[in-house]
């Protein structure tokens, strides 16, 4: 049925936690190092992630809200909408709190990331509408999660953490990606114009693919120029094939989601033991 689509189980997105908790131990992972880092600021790092992480979850469907008919996934909607602006609220208060460590240069980091994940799904900008969701999460949920994290414990941006940040940023825009694959037919019967319903499901599939072995291929790169230390994400790559196979079915790509999350999970955690 429609309205299970926006079930609150579905809209909070679970196996998108992964990118919260990947993205940002990849920023707090390149810091721990240094003689200011702090466990508890790094502890409430990863707690404004997830909140906010869940916040743009569950605020995805609101765009969908003008193309429903069915008043049951209207008011579900409507319901995960205000939870995510519930989830937006305790993400700003924590960051005002990692604000007044940090500094107000945090304040522009989070601003942007603030207005980004807003404008997800609400107009006038809606860059789901507009097929550029998957750009979007690159930079929000990718490079911004990565280089804020390092900037709040570090004090300072740094281009060898910027640099780190690109295969996780690429996997996050590929989770969103593969969201957009399971969910292509459904979109386009109710006119939701994401990148996977403008290109196409094979289009889509082959940029799925593309983005796996730009995963492997950068950080083999990041390894042989010593930006990335170590090789323990190479315990990664036969999920590569993996996901390679499941997108080729039907069957295959209604789990592709979770299982892209699951990759994230792991790579992360390999590629945070190799830096």
């Amino acid at each position: 049925m429609t309205h299970d689509k926006y079930s609150f189980r579905r809209a909070v997105r679970p196996f998108s936690f992964s990118v919260a908790l990947i993205t940002c131990l990849v920023g707090i992972v390149s810091a721990a190092g240094l003689p200011v880092f702090s466990y508890g600021v790094a502890l409430l790092i990863l707690l404004g992630a997830l909140v906010l992480q869940a916040g743009v979850n569950l605020i995805n469907d609101y765009a969908d809200l003008s193309l429903l008919k069915d008043q049951n996934a209207r008011q579900q909607v409507i319901r995960n909408f205000r939870l995510g602006l519930i989830c937006f609220l305790l993400a700003t208060a924590i960051g005002i709190m990692l604000v007044s460590y940090a500094g107000l240069e945090l304040l522009a980091l989070l601003l942007v990331g603030l207005v980004g994940g807003l404008g997800y799904t609400v107009e006038p900008l809606n860059f789901k509408r507009r097929g550029l969701a998957v750009v979007l999460v690159f930079w929000l949920m990718g490079v911004l999660m990565v280089c804020g994290s390092y900037f709040i414990l570090a004090g300072e941006l740094s281009w060898s953490v910027f640099y780190r940040s690109i295969p996780v940023s690429l996997i996050s825009s590929l989770l969103l990606l593969a969201n957009e694959i399971r969910d292509v037919r459904s979109d386009a019967a109710t006119g939701i114009r994401t990148l996977t319903v403008r290109i196409g499901l094979n289009a889509a599939k082959g940029v799925y693919v593309t983005l796996l072995l730009l995963v492997a291929g950068i950080s083999l790169l990041l390894w042989v120029t010593e930006v990335v230390p170590g090789l323990w994400w190479l315990g990664s790559l036969p999920l590569i094939y993996w996901l390679y196979k499941q997108q080729l079915t039907e069957v295959g790509r209604a789990a592709l989601p979770p299982a892209s999350g699951r990759f994230f999970m792991v790579f992360g955690l390999l590629y945070c033991l190799s830096l």
